[in-house]
């Protein structure tokens, strides 16, 4: 590939947010009923994506990837092209259009799926490699947790990750901040030239989504979203919690350390003076 031409524009750093992970869900009688052509043992239907935050558009950036399945599976090196996705949502309703790499699959096990991302050819990027385990049931750090999971009838590993391009070419940094815009709205978008970032209330507009071509995410969780400024503000408090926590544990630690060594100090002092007075 030719590099790409213009020059890099210097101390600029621009990201953008996306989902990867799988969503399983076992075959049962009422909603997910086995295919006949699905072997017998195969117990879950499942897929792997990879898609923007919100399902906002990620094809302006991200121009390929490869997903490598378990090589029991048939065809298991999957490579799925934004072009092609977005030639066959020409003409379909807003609602039917194909917004992320997915592949869907069936099976009975879980195994480490190969994600390889090949990003825009005029952003002269390396493809990244990422790691993600399938899973196929209920998994948390809480019994609780693992039984919301399973009353909810599907088992979601989704991982929130942001790609940070940094010090973009020219060319691909004027792809980048072409102008948010309201979703499935035509044009380019807007005048402005951003660099990613919003302010919170341009973060969340009419039904709380975000705008397309920028680093937004949902300012609450909603069904099928579960990434949002709500999760960022939960999470810092969880991490928060554990550091008060750890720091409680070592200053408690501390006191117990020099206790100890206050009691060593009078075993010698007593060891001493014992033998002073057996001389």
């Amino acid at each position: 590939m030719a590099p790409p031409t213009g020059k890099r524009v210097k101390g600029v750093q621009i990201y953008r947010p996306f989902i990867y992970g799988t969503t399983a869900r076992p075959f049962n009688d009422t909603d997910n009923i086995r295919p006949p052509t699905v072997p017998a043992d195969h117990t879950h239907s499942w897929q792997v994506f990879v898609k923007g935050v919100d399902d906002v558009d990620i094809f302006y950036w991200l121009r390929r990837v490869q997903f490598k399945l378990h090589e029991s599976i048939p065809n298991h090196l999957r490579t799925l092209d934004a072009e092609t996705i977005q030639k066959e949502n020409e003409g379909k309703p807003a609602s039917q259009r194909q917004r992320a790499f997915v592949v869907n699959e069936t099976g009975w096990g879980e195994f480490e799926i190969t994600i390889r991302l090949y990003y825009s050819v005029i952003s002269a990027e390396k493809p990244q490699t990422l790691y993600h385990h399938l899973r196929l049931h209920p998994y948390g750090r809480t019994e609780q947790e693992k039984e919301a999971m399973r009353n909810g009838g599907e088992v979601v590993a989704w991982v929130y990750e942001e790609q940070m391009f940094n010090e973009p070419f020219e060319d691909f940094y004027k792809v980048l901040t072409t102008g948010a815009r309201d979703k499935n709205a035509s044009g380019s978008g807007g005048k402005g030239k951003g660099k990613g970032k919003s302010t919170a209330a341009q973060q969340s507009g009419e039904g709380g989504e975000v705008k397309e071509r920028s680093a937004m995410i949902p300012l609450t969780n909603r069904p099928g979203q579960p990434f949002s400024r709500e999760t960022e503000q939960l999470e810092i408090k969880r991490l928060k919690d554990a550091e008060d926590k750890v720091h409680q544990m070592v200053l408690e630690m501390s006191k117990a350390v020099k206790a100890k060594e206050a009691e060593l100090a009078a075993l010698k002092r007593s060891a001493t003076a014992a033998a002073s007075s057996a001389a």
